[in-house]
């Protein structure tokens, strides 16, 4: 039985990949780089720091992974600032967990004031205990760090915590990091690889909220 709860941000509590998606093309051409490959966008799901950049540049090689970066994260901060919509099952979900009195924490790739915008505009920041940012560890997902930072802010043992996370790149951090890993898709369903890295994989967070009221979680 997991003890405490970590969520992801983007496409896991926030409909938001589909906005991140919509920013690299406009920020290129301002930039005068080329548009992205369509592989592109998956790739990048859940990658922060130095990892980001690494696959900016192996896309766009001869530009700077930082000046595209910068562009993309100002547009953001305009459009976010507007407010996100919420995912279906969120609040519900996380005024179940606040009943049973499991700690709650974000853990996600985007930078703090991003998280903290997103939390405050759509009502949630109350219901969390902490947050983790992707500049809060050094190594980004795929990596554990952030999930295993997660975890000992909450004073758990990873392998009693929940990891829920709708990327790829995240559910491979989750089961890396030894979590409860339940994958929520958004915007691509698991390939094969994937699914023999989560735990379970629900429709979204309703169903997860089920399986936490069953004890199957």
């Amino acid at each position: 039985m997991v003890k405490g709860v970590i969520f992801d941000m983007d496409g896991l509590m926030f409909d938001t990949e589909r906005l991140w998606d919509t920013l690299w093309t406009p920020c290129c051409q301002k930039l005068g780089m080329p548009d992205p490959p369509p592989d592109f966008y998956t790739s990048v799901r859940g990658l922060a720091g130095e990892n980001l950049k690494r696959y900016i540049a192996k896309f766009f090689p001869g530009h700077d992974p930082q000046k595209l970066l910068d562009a993309v994260w100002a547009m953001a901060d305009e459009r976010f600032a507007r407010g996100v919509p919420c995912k279906p099952g969120l609040k519900e979900l996380l005024a179940y967990l606040e009943e049973k009195g499991l700690p709650r924490i974000v853990a996600s790739s985007s930078p703090r004031n991003m998280i903290e915008m997103n939390l405050q505009t759509t009502g949630v920041a109350r219901y969390f205990h902490d947050v983790v940012c992707g500049t809060d560890v050094a190594r980004s997902k795929p990596d554990p760090a952030i999930f295993l930072e997660a975890a000992r802010r909450l004073d758990l043992d990873p392998r009693a915590c929940l990891v829920l996370e709708d990327s790829f790149n995240g559910v491979r951090a989750g089961a890396a990091a030894g979590a409860v890993t339940v994958m929520v898709p958004d915007l691509a369903q698991p390939t094969e690889e994937i699914q023999k890295l989560y735990t379970r994989c629900c429709k979204d967070l309703f169903e997860v909220l089920a399986l936490l009221k069953d004890g199957q979680l």
